[in-house]
């Protein structure tokens, strides 16, 4: 049986039906989000019938981005105080219904699910990332879709050269020009995804681009030139690390359909 492995970005997936939720924010609110968030759950392993689902918890610790860039994410609105302190109640929720999740203290989700996706992917295992978070576009492949589950869109090769005029591959140089400000990573200021997808459609990709921006006329090229290490540093904060040494077995996150 080949294997079709659902990854779950929980936070997305939490947060967003939190937000969906009427009321001031207290244990009332945090209830109808669980509740919905199992039904919302519930729905994604009934749409994507993956044989393995792995739920997967952001660490509470900063990781390696803060290291490098202290301002990631400066400006976010933090997760409610109440909703917070109810994180091992979604995830005993979940567990009741056949999905474990998994949380590494200074480990960001996005990266844990890169290097899942990638493990699984290379022995030619099906991938669906449930996220509406962009980032993991970068991911796309024959055998990776980024599905929106709110909307029932599943974001593919076609969807990102539609939507974002370039390969899933180059995905990763276009947040470095434009930034990715959900973030606050910065790019290079004045330029937008527009430009910034011109640009390697001309050009490939940003080692190129850095290398003739002497070359390109007008303000587009001054920036280029002056925003070196700005791009440079985008570049890391948003490439998705891949190899992480997780110890984990995929046959623990069989998924056995509930009755």
């Amino acid at each position: 049986m080949k294997i079709k492995l659902l990854l779950i970005d929980a936070l997305n997936l939490i947060r967003r039906v939190y937000a969906a939720q009427p009321g001031d924010d207290g244990p009332g609110r945090v209830n109808d989000a669980l509740t919905t968030s199992v039904h919302s759950l519930q729905r994604a392993l009934r749409e994507c019938q993956p044989t393995h689902v792995i739920c997967v918890f952001d660490g509470h610790k900063q990781g390696w981005r803060h290291s490098l860039y202290p301002e990631y994410k400066a400006g976010r609105s933090p997760m409610p105080e109440a909703l917070n302190a109810q994180m091992n109640r979604f995830k005993d929720a979940f567990s009741e219904i056949g999905v474990l999740s998994v949380c590494f203290p200074t480990l960001e989700a996005d990266d844990v699910i890169a290097t899942l996706a990638v493990k699984v992917a290379s022995r030619n295992g099906n991938i669906v990332i449930l996220s509406t978070d962009k980032m993991f576009l970068q991911l796309v492949s024959d055998l990776v879709v980024v599905r929106d589950h709110f909307q029932r869109l599943d974001m593919d090769h076609t969807y990102v050269k539609e939507k974002l005029h370039v390969q899933p591959d180059q995905l990763v140089d276009l947040f470095a020009l434009a930034g990715y400000a959900t973030n606050n990573i910065t790019g290079v200021p004045t330029i937008g995804p527009k430009t910034a997808a011109k640009l390697l459609n001309e050009l490939e990709n940003l080692d190129t681009i850095l290398s003739v921006a002497y070359t390109i006329k007008g303000k587009l090229g001054e920036m280029l030139c002056k925003h070196v290490e700005e791009a440079r540093l985008s570049q890391s904060l948003v490439r998705l690390k891949d190899d992480m040494e997780l110890g984990l077995n995929l046959k623990s996150f069989r998924y056995t359909t509930q009755t």
